[in-house]
């Protein structure tokens, strides 16, 4: 797991951050419950700056700084730039120069969190380790000009300690004074330790699991060449940035979830937004550029299958010659449907509602006979 980091590079400030937070999170937060007991207003707190920190990372930092999915007016903006800031994922400006340098080197050497140096340095090392000199931020002049993204990326820490830490803290100071049910001092502590500390490390590493697990479980079923894959249970826990493959092919979407049962509230936030007058020009990927990307996919897999039943004809008999046969008459009719959407791309044509799910039927039928000579093949 620990291959090729280089102990020698250590970057104190951020691995210290990193290590004392997490170490509070298992140890001063169990012994602050065990000695005052569980408050639900604390955890109402608690849940509060969960989301909001996490839907500034991904809403924010993510979908409509570092891909312009979206524009946002500027209370949109200030909220996602203070919130994200408490997320101690440093500003707006550094993640987005490093998330557009992931993407536009993905699964090489000049990727930030390369997933091929393995699980620990795509999930934290990347941050704990300086392997290469600091770059400039030649990649998100766009932002530098924005004043209000500027603004943050050069008070990032000052916002960082106040928001996370020190507003929690507060709240739960004031609660204890006015509610009686705690002395204070105990109020204060609880808003630094549940709503501040453990909050800031979950929704880390949440993140950093995009980032790790998304590159290494779960299924990738619109294009195999890079490593990015689609996890619900990912999504659960980072506001539906778990469907990575999609993502990482149509990187300038504003959803990641595009299935109507995909969880992906980060979408459900912008597109609330929108009828409210607070974001606009909502960029979305033509249904016919889907289902061509899972079409091309599935007709590697045909291929795939095509091959495996051919090399394998020499030890078994007519079932396999059947099956043989039902891959190639697969094969023919994603490729007539791949022509159709592609043809309806080139020339702009709107595909009905109607033929999209004839068409998503057609393909989830012949996916489902895949598996099944796949089974074959390999008994």
């Amino acid at each position: 797991m620990f291959k090729n980091i280089p102990f020698n590079r250590v970057e104190w400030v951020t691995s210290g951050f990193l290590i004392l937070t997490a170490l509070l999170t298992v140890s001063a937060v169990p012994y602050y419950f065990w000695t005052f007991g569980w408050d639900w207003f604390l955890f109402g707190v608690f849940a509060f700056f969960y989301l909001a920190t996490g839907m500034s990372i991904t809403v924010g930092y993510h979908r409509l700084f570092s891909h312009k999915a979206f524009q946002a007016k500027w209370p949109v903006k200030l909220f996602v730039l203070l919130f994200g800031a408490a997320a101690f994922e440093n500003s707006a400006v550094w993640w987005s120069c490093e998330h557009r340098k992931h993407h536009k080197h993905v699964d090489t050497d000049d990727d930030p969190y390369d997933i091929t140096k393995g699980f620990f340095w795509a999930h934290m090392g990347w941050l704990m380790f300086k392997l290469k000199p600091e770059q400039p931020f030649d990649n998100v002049h766009d932002l530098l000009n924005d004043k209000l993204v500027a603004w943050q990326h050069k008070w990032v820490h000052a916002i960082s300690f106040i928001v996370s830490f020190i507003v929690p803290a507060l709240i739960g100071y004031y609660y204890a004074v006015f509610s009686g049910n705690l002395s204070p001092a105990v109020g204060a502590l609880g808003g630094f330790l549940i709503p501040g500390v453990a909050r800031v490390v979950l929704v880390q590493h949440a993140t950093f699991c995009i980032n790790s697990l998304c590159h290494m479980i779960g299924e990738r079923p619109y294009s195999t060449e890079h490593s990015a894959r689609d996890s619900w249970v990912a999504a659960i826990f980072t506001m539906g940035e778990g469907y990575h493959n999609y993502h990482h092919e149509f990187a300038w979407d504003y959803r990641n979830g595009v299935k109507p049962w995909q969880l992906d509230p980060s979408k459900w936030i912008i597109w609330t937004l929108s009828k409210l007058g607070l974001t606009n020009n909502l960029k979305r990927v033509p249904n016919e550029r889907i289902l061509l990307a899972e079409t091309k996919e599935i007709s590697r897999i045909v291929n795939d299958q095509l091959s495996a039943f051919q090399s394998a004809q020499n030890k078994s008999s007519e079932l396999i010659d059947q099956a043989s046969a039902n891959l190639e008459r697969f094969g023919d009719r994603l490729s007539e449907i791949h022509q159709e959407l592609q043809t309806a791309i080139r020339e702009k044509i709107e595909i009905s509602k109607g033929k999209m799910n004839e068409l998503r039927s057609e393909v989830r039928t012949i996916v489902q006979e895949i598996e099944s000579f796949g089974k074959l093949a390999t008994a």
